[in-house]
């Protein structure tokens, strides 16, 4: 397949620079928000007809979700897949305009965003959590959509006929667009799979078990595609030519889920 001439520069201002890895990191927070917002204002999705907070209080921890996403998202690329140029280099650990970014270490930044906000809300965290579960898919989807559309972090190569000559790739082969597969199971998969938990299975009345669900579903897709997709070139493989650490940051979300669903089930159902 061809890979689509688009221009990783959505438009520009002048000196103003609005690229579309940026504006996929925006729509998440909007759309997630505003999708949170109709979920919060349904009652009965949750335990005693009590949602963690206000539907309008979303848009002020929209703004702590930016900076939990962007603070933690950087700290953990800077700990996990580049450390040690980064300890000779401490400054530019703060240049955020050169790229790299972790969605572990940002799932770990909402998270606690989540955590802290809920409870000033006087709400429960686990059900704050829950709602991050719920919207999470959004701003995964559209994150990978501008992975693609950059022409970063694809495959190995494959004789598949949907393989993608990217223009980035110094060897132009046709390689797997592990962006779009991502994408499709880690956006649109895992979101109908949430979608029927909160809405047919009325998991949001269980503290902890949409959290759960989607730490296992990311974690399995996640594993999954690494499979296929190039470890990143400062980093390589960590063991036997397949081991990545994307592999290992998903381990420990793959077994809270499950821990979070089985604390879930267990607790007093309402």
């Amino acid at each position: 397949m061809p890979f689509p001439q688009i221009d990783p520069v959505a438009f520009a201002l002048g000196p103003l620079v609005i690229r579309w890895y940026a504006l996929a990191y925006l729509g998440g927070v909007v759309l997630g928000a505003a999708y949170a917002t109709t979920l919060l204002a349904k009652a009965s999705l949750w335990r005693n007809n009590t949602p963690p907070f206000a539907p309008a209080a979303i848009w002020d921890f929209a703004f702590w979700a930016v900076l939990g996403i962007v603070i933690g998202g950087r700290l953990g690329y800077v700990l996990f897949y580049n450390l040690p140029y980064y300890a000779q280099h401490p400054l530019e650990a703060l240049m955020l305009w050169d790229g790299g970014m972790s969605f572990h270490g940002g799932l770990g930044g909402i998270m606690v965003a989540m955590i802290w906000f809920t409870r000033s809300q006087g709400g429960n965290p686990l059900s704050g959590l829950d709602l991050l579960g719920a919207i999470g898919t959004i701003g995964l989807f559209l994150g990978r959509i501008a992975n693609f559309i950059n022409a970063e972090l694809y495959g190995a190569p494959t004789t598949l006929p949907w393989g993608v000559i990217f223009p980035t790739d110094p060897e132009q082969v046709p390689r797997h667009p592990s962006q779009l597969y991502e994408a499709a199971l880690e956006g649109i998969v895992l979101f109908i799979v949430i979608r029927y938990a909160t809405h047919v299975a009325y998991s949001l009345r269980r503290p902890g078990e949409v959290a759960g669900i989607f730490g296992i579903g990311y974690a399995l897709s996640r594993i999954a595609v690494e499979f296929v997709r190039l470890p990143d070139a400062q980093l390589g493989y960590l063991h036997g030519g397949w081991l990545t650490m994307g592999m290992v940051l998903s381990l420990p979300i793959l077994v809270a889920g499950i821990g979070l669903v089985v604390f879930a089930r267990r607790s007093r159902r309402v």
